[in-house]
């Protein structure tokens, strides 16, 4: 016998005018509206709610109709596969028409519109993205969710294999909401499944990847998806860089980040599993098609040396002079994760982890300094345009560092007479 389940208590997002308003105006005049999906499932888990999405019988032409006339913004972002986009009280509501599947190819799908809460229910990817409720808090479960809320389970609706064959997403997908969602081992078909089918990971598009990657990067702790994973060849068929560098950082850093109270950071964790090599990260940021900042960063963390052990202060604000910031913070960050690592059976890596902490706490007051000698300077010292005056400005910016900083703008000008002529 099923049991009726209410999140009317623990759901205040439901309460809102502009929710209740569009599920009633969906819901007039014989249709149905729920909401449906990731609101549901983190009310019942107790985790943040940022989107809110909608099913309804309303055909895509109708929701617009209807949302228009109650004074909501509509935007037709997806109305091809039955989606609108309904903005109320400047919040996005993405409203979807019931569907059923006519015919997949692994990325995209042809769809039909229907009324049947059990078709559109079965055609989703995991049972706990597949339950709904009602305006008043009533949840309606066609497929099983609840129980796999319960028990932190992440299964597939129906047959694992038709499920990743209609989107090979599906597979990252499995493991990006095990990471955030699942408890123990992943469900053992699913994860079968994925191992069978991982050579359609090839079909899906750069963009694709990443972005399930680094979602699944920025789960609270990655570590259990990312080793199953590795098991089951798919984190090296999606990043081939972490084959032989491996994951086994992952479980001190995210440690670390707890510890210190370090924020959550996809790309350092990425950075964790790949070997430094600018090159390889270069082939891979184009690959998977990194923006721009993102593949700068990880580049500079690559190409920036460890300080050497004990450096001084002085020692490493000369270093950080010529480094670039955030690829040092990086490089120390990964250092002090693994010293802190080693540090439980050995007691010189317990003392390189507090130098390295004491550099990153350098680091983050760290503002460089100005070289106090400007190209004019040299002209109006007699120096001739032309590639002497950046050699000769370049020698005295190394003497300044050299100096750490010390040398002041007077005495800097009364050496341009014995650089001139001889850089």
């Amino acid at each position: 016998m099923s049991r009726t389940v209410s999140i009317a208590d623990k759901a205040a997002w439901l309460k809102e005018s502009s929710v209740q308003k569009l599920l009633a105006v969906l819901a007039a005049e014989g249709e149905a509206a729920r909401v449906v999906g990731g609101a549901v499932r983190n009310t019942l888990l107790g985790q943040e709610v940022s989107d809110i999405d909608i099913a309804t019988t309303c055909l895509p032409e109708e929701t617009l109709r209807r949302a228009a006339d109650a004074g909501f913004k509509v935007v037709p972002t997806g109305i091809d596969h039955g989606t609108i986009t309904v903005i109320a009280d400047g919040r996005p509501f993405e409203v979807t028409t019931l569907r059923a599947d006519v015919e997949t190819d692994g990325r995209h799908a042809e769809v039909a519109y229907g009324r049947d809460w059990q078709v559109d229910a079965n055609r989703r990817d995991f049972t706990i993205n597949a339950l709904y409720v009602e305006a008043d808090g009533t949840i309606v479960d066609l497929v099983g969710g609840l129980a796999d809320i319960e028990s932190r389970t992440l299964r597939f609706i129906g047959d694992p294999e038709q499920r990743i064959r209609e989107d090979y997403l599906r597979i990252l997908r499995f493991f990006r909401f095990f990471a955030w969602y699942g408890k123990g081992r992943p469900e053992s078909e699913g994860l079968k499944a994925c191992a069978r089918l991982k050579d359609g990971l090839a079909r899906l598009s750069a963009e694709r990847i990443w972005s399930e990657l680094k979602k699944l990067l920025a789960a609270p702790d990655p570590s259990r998806a990312l080793l199953w994973m590795r098991q089951a060849g798919v984190l090296t068929a999606v990043l081939p860089e972490s084959e032989k560098w491996g994951i086994d950082t992952i479980h001190s850093l995210v440690k670390a980040e707890r510890d210190l109270h370090w924020e959550i950071d996809p790309l350092l964790r990425l950075a964790s599993m790949i070997p430094p090599q600018a090159g390889r990260i270069a082939e891979m940021a184009s690959r998977l098609k990194l923006s721009n900042s993102e593949r700068a960063r990880l580049e500079a963390w690559a190409e920036t040396a460890m300080p050497q052990p004990e450096i001084s202060e002085t020692g490493f604000a000369k270093k950080l002079y010529c480094s670039d910031k955030q690829g040092m913070r990086d490089r120390l960050r990964l250092a002090l994760v693994s010293a802190r690592a080693d540090a439980v059976n050995d007691n010189n890596a317990m003392m390189r982890a507090g130098h390295l902490s004491k550099l990153l706490e350098f680091l983050d007051y760290y503002e460089k300094p100005k070289f106090p000698v400007s190209g004019g300077d040299l002209v109006a010292a007699g120096l001739q345009k032309g590639p002497e005056i950046g050699k000769v400005q370049r020698a005295l910016e190394d003497e300044w560092i050299e100096s750490g900083f010390t040398l002041e703008r007077d005495a800097l000008l009364a050496k341009i007479s014995s650089y001139a002529g001889k850089v």
